[in-house]
């Protein structure tokens, strides 16, 4: 029994070193910004990471590889990460990797798909978020460098925008429909028609939820809220 646990604890061990070593690989997502990015990411962190913890079964994938980017030179083609990534993805030996992979993870109880679920989850929220409220972002920073707005006008139209993120948050609707009343929003599409600058104070008890709220899904992305209103 005691070998047992040894063995588990060692299995541990590795596991860990093994995936703190791709961390890098992963916080990657954070720079993604469509789903064909993400999973080439994903991907790459699988690949590494079972070529840490399974060799024997990595091995054919990197002589696939290795093969496919001999191809590509003799044709006069030069191979680029995501093209390394591709190839193992369509290895002969890409399943039987993974299946290892998954293996080893289930034994000290890391659930691969999940950790990656949840960032990739968080960044393509962020990102719908992001797209949706563009065009007011835009005009918003617009009419700031028009007016030679001050401090407090930029406060107020990072409100506004960040109001017009939660629109696209499933889990922050009723944080907005809340602040769409408290600020006397008749069109959540256009927060600025019949706008009062003094209801849009963030010292308003409606606003703390929304602007929480907001501020985590940036997080969940990969991103904050300051970073990509300077964007």
């Amino acid at each position: 029994m005691a070998s047992l646990s040894s063995q588990l604890s060692l299995a541990s061990l590795q596991f860990a070193s093994a995936f703190d070593a791709q961390r890098p690989t992963l916080a990657k997502f954070a720079a993604c910004g469509s789903l064909t990015e993400l999973h080439v990411v994903r991907d790459a962190f699988l690949l590494n990471l079972g070529s840490d913890l399974c060799p024997a079964e990595a091995a054919p994938v990197k002589e696939y590889v290795a093969d496919k980017f001999m191809q590509a030179h003799e044709a006069g083609n030069v191979g680029s990460f995501q093209h390394t990534i591709m190839y193992a993805v369509h290895s002969p030996g890409w399943g039987l990797l993974m299946e290892a992979l998954r293996t080893k993870a289930m034994v000290v109880g890391s659930d691969l798909d999940t950790i990656w679920g949840g960032l990739e989850r968080g960044r393509m929220e962020w990102l719908r978020a992001l797209g949706a409220a563009h065009v007011i972002k835009v005009n918003l920073k617009e009419a700031l460098e028009k007016d030679g707005g001050t401090a407090g006008d930029v406060s107020d139209g990072m409100m506004v925008w960040m109001y017009s993120l939660a629109l696209s948050i499933p889990e922050l609707q009723l944080e907005a429909a809340a602040w769409a009343a408290a600020a006397h929003i008749s069109d959540k599409s256009q927060p600025l028609l019949g706008y009062e600058p003094d209801l849009w104070d963030a010292r308003r008890a409606e606003w703390a939820p929304l602007d929480r709220g907001v501020q985590a899904a940036a997080e969940r992305g990969g991103s904050s809220v300051q970073k990509d209103w300077a964007a």
